[in-house]
């Protein structure tokens, strides 16, 4: 599979540091894209199957600032990191910035190096949300293959319930439990119970109540 490469989004107001910035980010070999708002950012908002990429964000700008679009895409699923830079920062900005998960806080004129470090950190922490994120797509895929009656007998052995229990809650042949399992097992590509726990408690599958036998 070819690697997809990371994308430097850059938002600010200011034209000349959107020039400066792009210049600089393509030499250090990132693939870069401009917008001179917030609002123009959200029209364009790329998808999390583009690959991984951050976000170099001014504070102060007309409409939606910056702070206002970092809360905006936390709410989204896919909020990637965020460097920002302003001219008119203060601590308070800042511990507020860091807090909600921004990876560094820059005030112009800012260090080169110390921009494309934080672009760097950024960059990778980008990397393991979409590698995470398309391991979770795959599992999530892998369970919607399943019937109605399969994902039924699935939150029950995830309880550790044996196939003779299951059959008598559900009134049905332990057969059927045994067909029905060894397919969920097949279509979920695992071998034991202890890894279809773990794959279920990673696409967040709640266990059935289990009854009082």
């Amino acid at each position: 599979m070819q690697k997809e490469e990371p994308t430097v989004y850059v938002v600010d107001d200011d034209p000349s540091v959107t020039k400066g910035l792009a210049r600089l980010l393509k030499s250090a070999g990132y693939e870069v894209q401009t917008f001179a708002s917030a609002r123009e950012f959200l029209q364009e908002y790329p998808s999390p199957s583009h690959g991984p990429a951050c976000l170099v964000l001014d504070v102060m700008m007309p409409g939606i600032n910056g702070l206002e679009l970092q809360e905006r895409l936390q709410m989204t699923q896919y909020a990637m990191p965020i460097v920002f830079i302003t001219g008119h920062g203060d601590i308070p900005m800042s511990v507020k910035a860091i807090k909600t998960g921004a990876i560094n806080f820059l005030t112009k004129p800012f260090d080169e190096v110390n921009l494309l470090e934080a672009i760097e950190e950024a960059l990778h922490r980008a990397e393991i949300i979409h590698r995470e994120k398309n391991e979770l797509d795959g599992i999530h895929s892998r369970f919607k293959s399943l019937t109605p009656r399969e994902y039924e007998i699935l939150t029950y052995v995830i309880t550790g319930m044996l196939n003779k229990q299951i059959a008598y809650t559900l009134d049905i042949s332990e057969k059927t439990v045994k067909v029905h399992r060894g397919r969920v097992m097949e279509k979920l590509r695992v071998d034991s119970v202890a890894e279809l726990v773990r794959l279920a408690d990673k696409a967040n599958i709640q266990p059935a109540q289990v009854p009082d036998l």
